[in-house]
């Protein structure tokens, strides 16, 4: 056993030791937790019926169920981790105050849980989730269910400090660092719980946040859910009059801008690396709590790059995958990139299904399942179950802007050791942001086919013409858009969507170069001012 692993062995063996002083409960929590983001009726609703959703993927969750909950390990370890507290809260019903109070009792009550409810992250999140919910569910409760829930609430806490730092090295760890700070606030006879929680902050801070506030994992879920951990905390500590440490204020002040770079018009997030659209009313909560700050048009250290013009935006992926032991929500997307104007997406990657079953989720994580080029229908890297193996290990990337034009350019090794070839794109936006152009090229010894892949989101309309040199693209808003190729066949084939709360079927553009052609594509995305005739 090393050493960091017995010293948490030791600290977990002396939380069961009643000798120590450490296990008086208190009557009730300190009044200082309170959760900050608003809910989703909609799934407070499901909840009511006993069902829980976690990226499209729906299991049961009734009282007597939490010993043998079914369901992929993130739905599972959602459902631990309470934080669907908040949408039963919404509600504002006595029906959903006394389902959550069931649930946390038969919770409490279970006989036997698994490893993962036990899991720092996990455990944080209940933590905080049951503090920051305690008048909802636990006030008016009777004197039996406040004794247990405190008892247990203690329990968790203590084994929650003897864990940390937690072997997640990923985003988990600044979870299970709430739990601890929620805990540590609302139970002032253990002391230890905050002193432990401040002392490991900004070591975690250093590991999670790059010096660009974009987050170790590139993931945008990611980065948000970092963001709201950071800014609980920073709340935490303000309500029990502790000076927040200039680290994690800086932090916040780092990534709030970030997470304003990863979202398009309609306010959703850029679907990169497991990401979906997101709870438009929780991420405007999340940055409104954060404060304003400048949107970078290219946050370096996390690999994504902007363009803009009037209301056109494109965002892309131009950097390596995270590291292994950080890439759980990697895919293999390098050199995507999305396209909207205004609230309209046009041009978007499939989006993220981590909680779903592994042909879903790996399908997803694909490259054909992202606007990029991908060579003889193999991935940029190879999928596993929690990460990657194979991937692009140098990205290079460049952005430049002259007089409201922009330029990017980024080139990436992932088919060098298959193939013994370099994928190399460039983008351009006009001053007008009407007109978007590409150059796809591979660069190797020897030709290889390949496809360009200009997934759509499901409002926008396509159809081919021109006998099938150019595709006309039809916003939901009505506005109309040409992609025109040359180097290539064009097609329009089906795709799927899961950006949204549900699956949708979607459309794509393929623009297919065979073997034996030339090894460069050059396309064109340009407003017509009206329906262009076929």
């Amino acid at each position: 056993m090393n050493i960091p692993r017995l010293s948490r062995a030791l600290r977990l063996a002396a939380t069961r030791l009643p000798s120590l002083g450490l296990t008086r409960v208190p009557d009730a929590p300190l009044p200082l937790v309170r959760d900050l983001w608003p809910g989703d009726p909609s799934r407070g609703a499901n909840l009511l019926r006993g069902e829980i959703e976690l990226g499209g993927v729906i299991a049961r969750l009734l009282p007597g169920t939490f010993a043998d909950l079914q369901g992929p390990p993130a739905l599972r370890a959602a459902a631990h981790g309470f934080a669907w507290l908040r949408d039963l809260k919404a509600l504002s019903t006595d029906a959903a105050r006394m389902q959550a109070r069931a649930l946390v009792t038969e919770w409490i009550a279970a006989p036997a849980l698994e490893p993962l409810a036990m899991r720092p992250d996990v455990a944080g999140s209940r933590i905080a989730a049951w503090l920051g919910h305690y008048e909802f569910f636990a006030a008016s409760a009777d004197d039996g269910f406040r004794a247990r829930f405190m008892q247990r609430l203690v329990e968790d806490a203590r084994q929650l400090s003897a864990r940390m730092p937690a072997e997640e090295m990923d985003g988990r760890a600044l979870t299970a660092l709430k739990g601890l700070f929620a805990a540590g606030v609302s139970l002032p006879d253990h002391p230890g719980l905050l002193a432990r929680a401040l002392k490991l902050l900004p070591g975690e801070i250093v590991r999670q946040i790059r010096p660009d506030g974009s987050h170790v994992e590139r993931s945008p879920p990611a980065l948000q859910q970092a963001l709201q951990d950071l800014i609980e905390i920073r709340t935490l500590l303000q309500a029990a009059q502790v000076t927040p440490v200039a680290s994690l204020l800086q932090a916040i002040e780092r990534t709030a801008p970030a997470l304003r770079a990863l979202r398009h018009g309609d306010g959703g997030l850029a679907l990169f690396n497991g990401a979906r659209e997101g709870h438009a009313p929780v991420i405007e909560a999340v940055l409104a709590q954060a404060g304003r700050g400048r949107v970078p048009m290219a946050l370096v250290d996390g690999g994504f790059y902007r363009m803009a013009a009037a209301k056109t935006l494109l965002i892309a992926d131009f950097a390596p995958p995270a590291p292994p032991g950080l890439d759980r929500f990697a895919h293999a997307g390098t050199l995507s990139f999305e396209l909207s104007v205004g609230k309209d997406r046009m041009i978007v990657n499939c989006g993220g299904a981590p909680s779903a079953a592994g042909e879903w989720r790996d399908a997803s994580r694909t490259t054909a399942a992202h606007s990029t080029l991908i060579v003889a229908d193999t991935s940029s890297a190879d999928l596993l179950p929690d990460g990657l193996g194979r991937r692009p290990l140098t990205v290079q990337a460049r952005r430049q802007e002259l007089e409201g034009e922009q330029w990017l350019e980024a080139s990436h090794d992932g088919w060098a050791l298959p193939f013994g070839v370099l994928h190399h794109r460039e983008l351009y936006m006009a001053a007008t942001g009407e007109d978007v152009r590409g150059e796809d090229t591979l660069v190797g010894p020897e030709p290889r086919g390949f496809a360009i892949r200009f997934h759509l989101h499901p409002l926008v309309g396509v159809s081919l013409q021109q006998n099938g040199e150019a595709a006309l693209l039809r916003l939901p808003s009505g506005g109309f858009w040409q992609l025109r190729a040359k180097g290539g066949r064009m097609s329009v084939e089906e795709s799927i969507y899961l950006g949204g709360p549900t699956p949708r079927r979607s459309e794509q553009v393929v623009i297919t170069c065979w073997e034996d052609g030339e090894q460069q594509v050059k396309w064109a995305i340009t407003k017509q001012d009206e329906k262009p005739r076929a």
